[in-house]
């Protein structure tokens, strides 16, 4: 199990002749998409021992479309450098140790198709493009010089690495060149053979031509002169040079005479399933490679992915070495495309290869065996789930319709993953695994289809025969509930796969039926909670871990909580107002079982809420509840959130992904952040917590990427505000606008479509136009990887690909010729107007008239044969056919040839383009049916003539109409189509023609008129219509469709799902006018809290009016307005707003602020019996807020307190002193819980001015039940005042107060007084504020009778009961921090440990030891010893066993920390003695000795002592 990040990166880019390289010492880098992916090689990778020798390590970013071109320099001393050329025209010098651009430069015009770095000159950089354009870039003295040598398209070039000043190129259409670019780009050689495109070209590794013995007589045959030799080759002993081209064939060059002397056809391998047939035109790509020092060998590619060793020593032989040969598996199963050497550090020989099958394998060239494998991504990362029965198998859905399980928890193989693609063939979206079964993995597609994997088998996956129309957004495996077909309840599954499509259906599927028809779970929803108003759309599904429980998220942002076995809706959560993409139950066995009923979502808001259920699952309520209030919130993200997962390892930890470009840790319970990754550079789609490494974590994005990453390791906590996610969009912003495929000549653009483009998801990531959904857009506008369901080499036709339009000069002329067009359009628009008045009309029968304007001999003729065909008594053939040929006599003979007549000259209209004359001539014969057979065929039916159709009969006429409609269909007027269905009585066709293409206005208006107002097609009508606007965005529209649909309830919902306060507001009101009062009082609240935020407290309290069950609420919000005035008066709010809306209610500030409340209640809400008071005590009572944290703002803070105190100045109206005192204490823990002081020292003078005894005469009894809560009140208000006690004595000179008297008094000798640090170990407000004590005067300070009677009621605070509670809590929470610690040094020791080499290896973890058992790290007695896990298991038992013995009210009611108050109160005796009594110190002393066990007290006890 590897401690350390990893990355699984996009795809190397395909059809690129060099766009991957390697240099000495183990450093290599492919391209993949826009960015190049750097990976260290060998021992400098830093591994774990025993796994395979690599490391992804870090990514080149800067372009912003597609590298076509990555190369090193391979010269000494500048290893770091390296360039990249790609599709946005530039080429870029990179700094791989910085990942930082050098220098760029953007000569071409044209897309960049090969690009070299020389190896003999390290400044000189060779680059060439489609139209045939080389440049030379030198960069020390950034000087470039431009090559024109052939108007073709570079495939690819080399520089030699014998002579600087020589390249060869290799065009598209077989060409071959070496150029001299000291002689401006002179040809020294054009080299002819090649009949195709020259895929890679290798310069032998030694200069000369001795190396090979080629015998030229037996190669003669395959020699082929070249032309003229245009230069003497400036290299005397000349070189060899090997070309790869697609024609199947290595041609080997002599460059001295400029010939072939070798040819190497490749061979047709054997594979699975069979040899290839040669005559079917197979995929290749021929890459070549050869190897340094050793001229005798070539190393190539083949057609399937194979890599071959050939040995030239015999030229008339074909002999080649298949590479991993013995290991079946071990090859590419597709074409490769690069070959790159590389050297370790170890002085290892190894070549990578980039293949279509999206894998980087690594050789080992003395054993032609493969080392190791390197998967990627062709598509976003969609989802990820991990096997919760084969613990580390990481299923990965993506964008390139691969499945690919990761097993990462392998020893020996890091990146050992398998790949499933059958069956699938689009995006996978969801992927979920059988709880229980092994291997059993549902997955999703984009597509909608849902099906079954079995990962142990090589069988085809089981598909459901039930697809949703839309993307499948979630799957999730549960409880199989009741389906409304019958069958028998015995053969049913245990558990059930359920799926949520885009379409907003859940669907639940019979794992072992899945050809049945799956069941839309809606209709038991429907008819089991009798819901009559429209369901809405389903974006979410998960299940409790218990089976018991499911939610649905929806696109209205509600959570909707059911129950088994019927679905049963027990709650209706309505907190986030955007469409939900995920929610996550806490698990079940942590060291807290309650935390199993929380409830993260997350929604296209970028807050995460957190909701605890557990009173509403366990009280099951007969009708639903509706939550308004989070248990947790969690701000901080700035973009919507994509996913959740709770960490299996820790109670309430929580991580989640979103659209902002991070991953946030989260505790959940303090709200607080905890840790931020930001190593994404897209937006990220899903996250999954490492089941065996509490540390580890797994994240996904549309960067193609899945990272594995340490949360230890991470600098920052929490998400950047604003600045990554404008950082982001600036990016896409950035990212190449889909550009204007331009038609070009066949010749040139036709046969280049699958050479320059990669086979990824998407090269570009367009700005998404549309709304986005569930993290899954329908416009992300990814490219589909090339055949998915293909990777094992079978034959296919061709991908399609075209590459992106041209740069430059070429846009300015298609703009010249897009003008030239319009120009020549708009010329002769005058012309028709102008002639028509002076043209004649067209003549019915043209051809008959021509023939009667022929020659004077053709007319005597004509009258020659008509004569004799009119007298003739018996039929001659030879008349007859001459009246065929003379047709236009028909006119003068019988009816027949009329007719005759009459059909040419309509074939003639016809053929000229008018239908209309020859509609004429058919009505003329009389044959009106069929003129409108033949118009309705041809699809040239008129009004004209369908008007005519009832002179030929009803159903003639009928017949025409529904034609005609068809037609006008076709010609996209569908709404004069129903017009004419209208006419003939057609009034539901019409209206569904309208309706079927989103006509709903006018539909409306048809059914409106024409048909009953009960008809349910008028119902279907204004819903259909709703749901659109609904989605679009038109929410007030679609309120009119729902109002007019008779569905109020969701006309109110959707007005309320904007969510601003106007919104708000006209949903509240109208659904009280249409009786829908719990959704009203819903509504109305919300819309006040929107107010209340904005401080408008009049048009909060105006909102409230508008339901008379708000009333209680209204009492709330006057308290808390009437509390947030007296604290701006006093200053001590924390904003203080000028623009603040007050109501006018009578002020009396003068009077106690009880009575003021009480005054304003019952002036404003008539507010003046019991029995008023006690039904205002009942709708509050009921509404329950979440615990404060730190973390709680502040406005929310007020507003729960203000609850609080609301019940108990209604407790106090009806004399139920037991719930009044309930209520203040509330208020009073929740601003402790907060840290805020203030507040609660604000609480405790306006509500306790006299303090607490008033309240104990109205208790009575000493043992009443609220006695351990007037307790905990009582110390809370003693604790208050003991802090201002000792703030009063801690300025540098204390003044006289209600406590002390002071006078002052010179003194030669400095006091020596030391002020305790941090008395709590809590980080509160009132710890933080302590001054430092500093005085040159010594202070005769006496107690006031107040200040006396306020120390003597500090007995209170010393009560050991609560003492020893306090202890036991912290002894757990110690040893749960200890546990926690106790790992992560583990987890760093182990790290250290793989590492280490050499004797230093066990230093680390050393090291590591030593730490855990200092006693600065670790909380234990013994020194020098480490704690065992046996110790910290027995001290948490203990500790568990006291609280136990303690009762339930000491454990329900807060106290101070009881330890605190005595640290305080012996810093004041210290101080000035005989202000505590010696017998409290005593008894306070005793208390720290017994439970002051833990270091932080101990701490400070010894800082007194000393």
């Amino acid at each position: 199990m590897g401690q350390e990040p990893r990355t699984l990166p996009p795809s190397p880019n395909w059809y690129c002749s060099r766009c991957s390289d390697a240099v000495p010492g183990g450093l290599f880098g492919f391209a993949a998409r826009t960015s190049v992916f750097l990976v260290r090689v060998g021992p400098g990778a830093d591994v774990i021992p025993g796994t395979s020798p690599f490391r992804v390590i870090g990514e080149l970013v800067g372009h912003t479309e597609r590298v076509s071109g990555f190369t090193f320099c391979h010269h000494p001393g500048q290893y770091n450098l390296c360039a990249t050329s790609s599709d946005d025209g530039t080429v870029k010098i990179w700094d791989v140790e910085t990942k930082t651009v050098v220098t760029e430069h953007a000569l071409h015009q044209h897309t960049i198709s090969a690009l070299h770095w020389s190896p003999l000159v390290k400044d000189l950089l060779v680059s060439g493009d489609e139209k045939g354009v080389v440049f030379c870039y030198w960069l020390n003295r950034n000087d470039s010089q431009h090559l024109f040598i052939e108007p073709r398209t570079i495939f690819c070039l080399t520089c030699s690495p014998h002579h600087e000043d020589l390249v060869a190129i290799g065009y598209k259409d077989g060409i071959v060149v070496i150029i001299d670019i000291s002689k401006k780009g002179e040809v020294i050689h054009r080299l002819r053979g090649h009949d195709d495109e020259i895929h890679s070209i290798a310069w032998c590794p030694l200069p000369g031509e001795d190396c090979l013995f080629t015998n030229q007589e037996e190669n003669s045959e395959l020699e082929i002169p070249n032309g003229k030799v245009i230069a003497q080759t400036p290299v005397k002993k000349g070189c060899y040079l090997a070309t790869g081209s697609k024609d199947q064939t290595i041609r080997i060059w002599s460059c001295s005479r400029g010939r072939v002397v070798m040819t190497l056809k490749l061979p047709f391998l054997k594979r699975r399933g069979g040899s290839i047939d040669p005559t079917v035109k197979e995929r290749l790509w021929l890459t070549l490679h050869w190897p340094k020092g050793q001229p005798t060998q070539l190393v190539s590619s083949c057609f399937g992915g194979e890599l071959l060793l050939w040995d030239l020593t015999q030229s008339w032989r074909r002999k080649y070495t298949l590479f991993s040969a013995s290991s079946e598996g071990q090859n590419h199963s597709r074409i490769v495309f690069n070959l790159c050497p590389l050297q370790t550090e170890d002085d290892k020989q190894l070549l990578l290869s980039t293949s279509m099958d999206r894998d980087v394998k690594c050789w080992d060239m003395a054993t032609l065996e493969c080392c190791w494998t390197l998967p990627s991504l062709g598509g976003f990362a969609y989802s990820l789930a991990f096997s919760p029965v084969d613990t580390g198998c990481l299923a990965i859905g993506a964008g390139d319709g691969m499945i690919r399980i990761w097993n990462t928890f392998s020893i020996k193989n890091n990146y050992d993953v398998k790949i499933f693609w059958q069956g699938v063939k689009s995006k996978v979206t969801a992927l979920c695994w059988h709880p229980t079964k092994e291997g059993c993995l549902a997955f999703g597609t984009d597509d909608g289809k849902v099906g079954l994997y079995d990962t142990y088998s090589n069988k085809p996956p089981q598909i459901s025969s039930t697809y949703h129309k839309k993307t499948v957004y979630s799957l999730a495996w549960g409880p199989p509930v009741p389906s409304m077909a019958p069958g028998g309840e015995g053969d049913r599954p245990s558990l059930t796969l359920y799926s949520c499509g885009g379409e907003g259906i859940v669907l639940q599927h019979n794992p072992w039926k899945l050809s049945g028809e799956a069941f839309d779970i809606n209709k038991l929803i429907r008819d089991t909670n009798s819901i009559k108003y429209k369901l809405p759309v389903h974006t979410e599904i998960s299940w409790k871990a218990d089976g018991k429980i499911m939610a649905l998220g929806n696109e209205d942002g509600s959570i909707e909580i059911f129950k088994v076995p019927n679905l049963k809706l027990i709650c209706t959560i309505q907190q986030h107002h955007k469409l939900v993409n995920t929610i996550s139950w806490h698990h079940e066995y942590g060291s807290q079982p309650e935390l199993s009923y929380l409830m993260a979502s997350g929604s296209n808001n970028a807050v995460i809420y957190v909701h605890n259920l557990q009173t509403v699952i366990e009280s099951n309520p007969e009708s639903p509840v509706t939550i308004t209030e989070p248990y947790r919130t969690l701000s901080g993200h700035t973009a919507k959130i994509t996913s959740l997962a709770w960490s299996p390892h820790h109670d309430g930890r929580l991580i989640s992904a979103s659209y902002d470009g991070t991953a946030q840790v989260w505790d959940t319970l303090q709200e607080e952040p905890l840790c931020n990754f930001r190593g994404h550079r897209g937006r990220l789609l899903c996250i999954a917590w490492s089941p065996l490494d509490p540390d580890c974590i797994y994240s996904g994005a549309d960067d193609f990427c899945v990272y594995k990453w340490l949360t230890s390791m991470q600098e920052h906590s929490r998400p950047p505000q604003g600045k990554k996610s404008t950082e982001l969009e600036k990016k896409r912003l950035s990212q190449p606008k889909p550009k204007p495929k331009k038609k070009k000549k066949p010749t040139l653009r036709g046969p280049v479509k699958q050479e320059l483009c990669n086979g990824n998801e998407e090269e570009s990531v367009k700005e998404s136009s549309g709304p986005v959904e569930n993290g899954v857009s329908d416009q992300e506008t990814e490219e589909e990887a090339r055949e998915p369901e293909l990777p094992c080499g079978v034959t296919s036709a061709e991908p399609v690909i075209c590459t992106p339009a041209s740069l430059g000069f070429d846009k300015s002329k298609v703009t010249i010729n897009n003008k030239v067009t319009l120009l020549k359009k708009e010329a002769p628009k005058e012309k028709p107007e102008a002639l028509i008045k002076k043209r004649k009309a067209r003549s019915m029968l043209p051809l008959s008239t021509s023939l009667d304007h022929r020659s004077k001999e053709e007319l005597h003729q004509d009258c020659l044969v008509l004569a004799t065909a009119k007298h003739s008594r018996e039929p001659k053939e030879d008349v007859s056919a001459d009246l065929e040929e003379r047709f236009h006599l028909g006119l003068f003979t019988d009816r027949a040839t009329l007719y005759r007549m009459i059909e040419v000259e309509g074939k003639g209209h016809l053929e000229n383009g008018h239908p209309e004359l020859f509609h004429q001539l058919m009505l003329w014969k009389g044959d009106l049916k069929g003129v409108l057979q033949t118009a309705a065929e041809r699809g040239e039916l008129t009004d004209h003539l369908v008007a005519m159709a009832p002179v030929a009969g009803y159903h003639v006429w009928v017949w025409a109409v529904e034609a005609f409609a068809k037609q006008l269909c076709f010609q996209d007027q569908y709404v004069k189509a129903a017009s004419h269905l209208l006419s003939i009585h057609k009034v539901y066709d019409a209206v569904e023609l309208l309706k079927a293409n989103h006509f709903y206005r006018e539909a409306i208006a048809i059914a409106k008129a024409r048909l009953r107002p009960e008809d349910p097609i008028l119902k279907d009508l204004y819903l259909s219509w709703g749901a659109i606007l609904e989605k679009d965005g038109h929410y007030a529209l679609a309120a009119k469709c729902y109002l007019g649909g008779t569905s109020a309830y969701d006309a109110a919902k959707v007005l309320a799902k904007k969510g601003d306060v106007a919104s708000l507001r006209t949903a509240a009101e109208l659904a009280s006018i249409v009786g829908e009062n719990e959704l009203s009082a819903t509504l109305a609240l919300r819309c006040a809290q929107e107010l209340l935020l904005a401080r408008n407290w009049v048009g909060a309290q105006e909102a409230l009016q508008l339901h008379e069950s708000l009333k209680g609420q209204r009492l709330v919000f006057c308290l808390l307005e009437l509390l947030s005035k007296h604290l701006e008066e006093k200053q001590l709010s924390e904003g203080k707003s000028s623009s603040s809306s007050y109501n006018a209610w009578p002020a009396g500030s003068e009077r106690p602020f009880v009575e003021r409340v009480t005054a304003v209640w019952k002036s404003a809400f008539s507010l003046d019996s019991p029995e008023q008071s006690q039904a205002a005590f009942q709708q509050l009572q009921d509404i329950k807020y979440p615990s404060a944290t730190s973390n709680t703002p502040s406005k929310q803070l007020l507003l729960h307190i203000c609850h609080d105190l609301t019940l108990a100045v209604l407790s106090q109206q009806v004399a139920s002193w037991d719930a009044a005192v309930e209520g203040l204490l509330r208020a009073v823990i929740r601003s402790y819980n907060s840290g805020n002081f203030t507040i609660m020292q604000e609480v405790h003078s306006a509500f306790l001015p006299e303090g607490c005894d008033h309240l104990r005469d109205k208790l009575g009894g000493h043992q009443s039940p609220t006695t351990p809560a007037f307790k905990s009140l009582e110390a809370f208000f003693i604790y208050g005042r003991l802090y201002e006690f000792w703030w009063s004595l801690s300025g540098p000179c204390p003044k006289s107060s209600i406590w002390v008297r002071a006078a002052h008094r010179r003194t030669t000798s400095v006091e020596q007084s030391q002020q305790l640090d941090n008395v709590s170990p809590e980080e509160t407000d009132p710890k933080a504020s302590q001054p430092e004590p500093s005085r040159n005067l010594e202070l005769d300070v006496t107690l006031t009778e107040e200040g006396e009677q306020m120390l003597n009621a500090c007995k209170e605070l010393l009560s050991e009961k609560h003492a020893g509670f306090q202890n036991a809590q912290r002894t757990i929470a110690e040893v749960q921090d200890t546990l926690a610690e106790m790992i992560r040094q583990h987890q760093k020791s182990q790290l250290c440990k793989a590492t280490a080499n050499g004797p230093d290896k066990n230093e680390p973890e050393q090291k590591a030891e030593q730490s855990l058992s200092s006693p600065q790290n670790q909380c234990k007695e013994e020194k020098n010893e480490p704690v065992s896990l046996p110790e910290l298991t027995k001290r948490i038992t203990e500790a568990n066993e006291r609280i136990a013995k303690f009762p339930e009210s000491t454990k329900t009611w807060p106290f101070p920390d009881v330890l605190e108050c005595c640290l305080v109160l012996l810093h004041i005796g210290s101080q000035y003695s005989g202000f505590v009594t010696q017998e409290m110190q005593q008894q306070a002393q005793e208390l720290l000795q017994k439970y002051g066990s833990t270091k932080v007290y101990k701490r400070h006890y010894q800082t007194l002592c000393t």
